[in-house]
């Protein structure tokens, strides 16, 4: 399939219905080189589509913690499959990620946001006769967490949260809030915000829907790095989880996985719509069905609508990038990464994040992905 060039994007035509579909998994073992069956997240053996293995090796990559609980199943059922292979992801941020593999420290990085102009040239030194590009790999939404006192079920906008986020609002029965929530017991209490300490493209995403959504409420340009004023801050998207739950009166931004596996409440958006829209992966698959291809070439980098008023479409998404050469790749490693790639890609592979909280991506555009694997050199 012929990849779109810029002034040739167009929508990703695909049903929000077609992305949360069901395959099933497999588990089994396979000798070296050999094809097997996936393995699922659950670990239960049925049939199942078959992953190819390629040469028994090790990958070494670093970065997103917002695709760590994704990749954790990915490179289980890999390694369950491909005896001999192991893949070690260390999840320190997209900032960190991608600077180690400007580095050539690692074969793939992952990060919330597409590689910066500046970021592709310094690929060039690691990538020898090509450079960086990013193939879009795990689909996810960015909930707005809360434990607040008294109170179930929360409702913001835009510009009520970059406020919020930017301490302009600091109580939670501010009339802002409250407009939002009607008949809402809103306690007469400060609100204590948390933001990510490290770079982080989930913090990027978010500023990003700030600006676009805000109304001129964020005054801040989007950054990985977190810019505004106050609040608290701690690493990783399991930090900010874990002070969520812990923290009385206390909001941050953190994507679904995270919202699931510590039993958070999501505050519902009002885009505009008839009705505000829930943090679901339903919803968020509604956006990502309209992405555009904004990358050139083999690079798939995307451009999102973080301001949708479409009914039921969820505005707070990202995406999460597996960033690698297209050419220059270490000969030793590209075998095995390119088997890993073509399985996260994989029908099978969506599905299994798609089991932990992960939105899978429209097939319209994980084919273009699969399309540009096997050209990796």
């Amino acid at each position: 399939m012929k990849l779109q060039r810029n002034g040739r994007s167009k929508a990703l035509a695909i049903g929000a219905m077609a992305l949360v579909s069901s395959l099933s998994l497999a588990a089994c073992g396979s000798d070296n080189n050999n094809t097997s069956t996936a393995a699922g997240s659950g670990g239960s053996a049925s049939a199942g589509p078959a992953i190819t293995c390629g040469k028994p090796g090790s990958l070494i990559a670093a970065g997103s913690t917002a695709q760590g609980t994704a990749v954790d199943v990915w490179k289980t059922n890999f390694s369950g499959a491909c005896s001999g292979t192991t893949i070690n992801y260390q999840g320190v941020g997209s900032g960190a990620g991608i600077q180690q593999f400007t580095q050539g420290k690692v074969q793939f990085a992952g990060s919330d946001s597409a590689l910066k102009p500046a970021e592709v040239d310094a690929s060039k030194a690691v990538c020898t006769g090509g450079q960086g590009i990013d193939l879009p790999m795990a689909g996810g939404l960015i909930s707005l967490v809360f434990n607040v006192d008294g109170v179930d079920s929360l409702v913001l906008d835009g510009p009520t949260a970059a406020k919020i986020f930017d301490s302009q609002i600091t109580k939670w029965n501010d009339p802002a809030i409250a407009a939002l929530n009607p008949g809402a017991k809103l306690p007469d209490a400060e609100i204590q915000s948390f933001h990510r300490s490290d770079d982080s493209g989930t913090t990027d995403n978010l500023t990003k829907y700030f600006a676009a959504a805000g109304n001129g409420a964020w005054t801040y340009p989007s950054s990985k790095t977190w810019a505004a004023k106050g609040g608290q801050s701690a690493n990783g998207s399991a930090g900010v989880a874990a002070q969520v739950k812990q923290v009385k009166n206390s909001i941050s931004y953190v994507e679904l996985a995270y919202a699931q596996t510590n039993s958070l409440k999501s505050a519902s958006i009002n885009t505009g719509a008839s009705k505000p829209v829930e943090a679901t992966a339903a919803n968020a698959a509604n956006t990502f069905a309209k992405a555009q291809i904004a990358g050139t070439g083999s690079d798939l980098a995307l451009k999102l609508d973080y301001a949708t008023k479409d009914e039921g479409s969820y505005p707070l998404v990202l995406v999460t990038y597996e960033i690698v050469c297209d050419k220059g790749n270490k000969a030793d490693t590209l075998d095995t990464l390119k088997a890993f790639l073509t399985y996260t890609a994989s029908d099978a592979g969506q599905k299994a994040a798609g089991e932990k909280g992960y939105v899978p991506l429209p097939k319209e555009l994980t084919d273009k992905v699969n399309a540009v694997i096997p050209t990796l050199a």
